[in-house]
């Protein structure tokens, strides 16, 4: 019997929630006995669509039999996905909502669905979290996702409706990635105008980013480190190796667990192949506050009767 051939298309190789999912995707792999292949769109939506209809239209290589993929861009593709599932091959929406998925399954006899984080759930975490570091308010910088993201959208929106009105944003856009957000803010920390504001936090939609902002303060700020060193930095995605480490080593003060949820969109689709029948329409892949809010609750009340 051949072994199932799987495709997970992933936005890129430089962040700590993509490289976990590859990792989670072999692991898989491996358990279950699959051949996978892994490609990197280079946070690019049209290198990735030409990517997929190019495994999907071969006449050279051996279709897969399954695609999964993470958006790169602002749509989730449904022309490359009707191609896909036309030709036989099952499709997976990772970290998205794609609204085609119930017409596709209606359609045709291969399993398509969507697994995701709730997105707006992240960011009413990440809102809860600076009411809890800042009880008294202040000006965040907020690091947000491209701005063709969905999942930054949602992001925000949750973050905005959980924040207290105290608290007020100040929104730079970055690429998911350490350098980007590091670039974003290092060129804002240079401007006349941001030597006005005072940052009581910096919260980003990812750790990566988090990470790239606290580097671009430390530079900044390199002769005069008492300007930032008591700024909490926050990020989401919270991967043990990465996110929840930097936390315990007090470069982030928070971050939100979401776990790499490629390994569990391939047991489903194996198991769709293996019985015949459809996984539900959409699974959510749970998310939770690292520390716990009252931790930071108890960090935040310290934190603003040491500023006294």
């Amino acid at each position: 019997m051949k072994k199932a051939r799987f495709l997970l298309s992933l936005t890129n190789d430089d962040n700590d929630y993509q490289i976990e999912q590859a990792a989670a995707a072999r692991a898989a792999a491996l358990k279950l006995g699959i051949e996978i292949e892994i490609v990197h769109a280079k946070n690019d939506g049209i290198l990735q669509s030409q990517q997929l209809l190019n495994r999907i239209q071969s006449s050279t290589n051996p279709r897969p039999d399954a695609i999964l993929f993470e958006p790169a861009g602002s749509t989730t593709l449904p022309q490359v996905a009707r191609a896909a599932v036309a030709a036989g091959i099952g499709w997976v929406v990772l970290n998205r909502d794609a609204d085609y998925v119930g017409d596709l399954r209606r359609q045709y006899q291969v399993p398509v669905f969507a697994i995701t984080s709730d997105h707006e759930e992240v960011g009413r975490i990440q809102g809860r979290q600076l009411n809890a570091l800042l009880p008294a308010g202040g000006l965040v910088l907020y690091i947000q996702g491209p701005s063709e993201s969905s999942a930054a959208k949602q992001r925000h929106v949750g973050a905005v409706e959980a924040k207290t009105d105290a608290i007020q944003f100040r929104v730079l856009k970055a690429q998911w990635t350490e350098s980007s957000a590091y670039k974003a803010v290092s060129s804002w920390l240079r401007l006349s105008t941001s030597r006005d504001s005072q940052i009581a936090a910096v919260c980003a939609q990812d750790d990566s980013m988090a990470l790239g902002a606290r580097k671009a303060f430390e530079e900044c700020y390199a002769k005069t480190p008492e300007l930032w060193a008591r700024t909490p930095f926050l990020g989401c995605d919270g991967m043990p190796k990465t996110g929840q480490e930097w936390v315990r080593r007090g470069q982030l003060a928070a971050t939100v667990y979401i776990p790499a949820n490629a390994g569990q969109a391939m047991e489903l689709m194996m198991k769709s192949i293996q019985t015949g029948m459809q996984p539900p329409d959409r699974t959510f892949t749970p998310c939770r506050s690292i520390p716990d809010l009252e931790q930071l609750h108890e960090k935040g009340l310290r934190a603003r009767a040491a500023a006294r």
